[in-house]
């Protein structure tokens, strides 16, 4: 397991943001971009943490906010619109987006 699991995150309710993708084999700047919008988002207003996995080209990426504001805010964010659009353009060949509201927690703690 690395850093980024599990989350620590606050009583429900809360909002995750799953961002499920395959990889396309252009992968030139992706890693330097995955790296620096896991940076920016630590500093977003509302984030309260991300867990990652990735196998054989398929990505999923829980990220968690206090609240659908923030999530916005994150979505609008300027670097993050240029990595949306580079992901799009070049290192997705599918992707999808879900926007849940955690409404309970358990775990093994």
């Amino acid at each position: 397991m690395s850093d980024l699991f599990p989350a620590t995150t606050p009583a429900p309710p809360y909002v995750a943001v799953i961002f499920t993708t395959e990889q396309t084999a252009d992968l030139d700047g992706y890693a330097a971009m995955a790296e620096r919008m896991l940076e920016l988002a630590r500093q977003q207003p509302g984030f309260l943490g991300v867990e990652s996995a990735r196998e054989a080209g398929l990505g999923i990426t829980v990220s968690y906010w206090r609240d659908l504001d923030a999530v916005h805010a994150w979505g609008a964010h300027p670097e993050h619109l240029e990595a949306q659009r580079l992901g799009r353009e070049r290192w997705y060949s599918n992707w999808r987006l879900r926007v849940v509201e955690v409404t309970k927690e358990r775990g093994a703690d």
